[in-house]
């Protein structure tokens, strides 16, 4: 899912090419992608961009006629951009912005359908989109530590938790993790005032860090490989691979469709964490250790 790094850059380059341009038509290719009913999205038809805006995970388009459409890529949900007018992609296509300068084709590679839609009227009705997380390269250290500790989560939990913090998903938050050599299991009621510190600036540091490197990959280009596996991560999507710091293997927790990736050196003492279905199914044969891991599987697992 494009988090908050991606997000960013997305509406920076939509900004420069739709600001002030007229939106001619909405095409949709698929009807699951609209959630909204009144206004509808003809409503949108003729009408002038005043401004792109990231609300979360979300992009929001501002209409001269006081219309908002909010734009949730989800999790394979991706935008490109065409000069002049571009057909629908027939295989992942689910909509097309058809401005007078271009076109913004809006792609799903997913059958499950989670890319959304919305049409609103009035720069009120934005707050329903709102989750209420907090803006992490626009606060105080102060209020990062009451955001943080006032629910008992683990760490993974709360930094991905859009109530708490903003536009931040699985991939950034195991970034942001190593970056503050913290346990992903670690629960905030349990963060000394030194470990908070050092989690509130390698939030800060580690987007500013992604934002910076999509801005320079794209430049004055559209970003069109949006991925949440990148190759100059420490841990996220590097299971088995050296941890850059330390070159101990990167170790997974892996639940439901997501996984974890940590340093076990860096991050927990060497401890390696319990997978839940492996754990379970070895029992007391799960390594406890990332020395164990390396003794018993010869290097890195596999």
């Amino acid at each position: 899912m494009p988090e908050l790094p991606d997000v960013v850059v997305y509406v920076e380059a939509l900004a420069a090419r739709i600001v002030d341009h007229r939106l001619q038509r909405v095409r949709i290719g698929n009807p699951f992608l609209v959630r909204s009913v009144d206004p509808p999205v003809s409503s949108l038809d003729g009408t002038t961009v005043t401004g792109v805006e990231r609300l979360g995970k979300r992009i929001v388009i501002a209409c001269d006629t006081d219309l908002f459409a909010v734009v949730h890529l989800m999790v394979a949900g991706r935008l490109r951009w065409r000069h002049g007018t571009a057909a629908i992609p027939k295989r992942n296509g689910v909509a097309a912005f058809d401005f007078d300068n271009g076109t913004v084709l809006f792609t799903e590679a997913s059958k499950k359908r989670r890319a959304s839609l919305h049409v609103v009227r009035g720069r009120d009705q934005l707050v329903a989109f709102d989750r209420g997380g907090l803006e992490t390269l626009a606060c105080d250290l102060a209020t990062f530590r009451e955001r943080l500790t006032n629910e008992n989560h683990t760490l993974k939990r709360a930094l991905t938790d859009p109530r708490l913090f903003s536009g931040i998903g699985n991939a950034y938050s195991d970034e942001i993790l190593h970056a503050a050599q913290l346990s992903p299991l670690m629960l905030t009621s349990r963060l000394s005032s030194e470990q908070i510190e050092r989690l509130y600036h390698a939030v800060r540091d580690t987007l500013a860090i992604w934002i910076d490197r999509h801005r320079m990959a794209v430049g004055d280009g559209f970003p069109e490989k949006v991925t949440a596996f990148r190759p100059e991560m420490a841990v996220h999507g590097r299971y088995g691979q050296p941890c850059p710091t330390c070159e101990s293997p990167v170790q997974r927790i892996r639940y439901a469709e997501n996984e974890v990736n940590y340093c076990a050196t860096c991050q927990t003492g060497g401890k390696v964490l319990a997978d839940r279905a492996f754990s379970r199914l070895l029992k007391e044969d799960w390594p406890r250790s990332i020395d164990e891991w390396e003794d018993r599987l010869g290097g890195a697992p596999s």
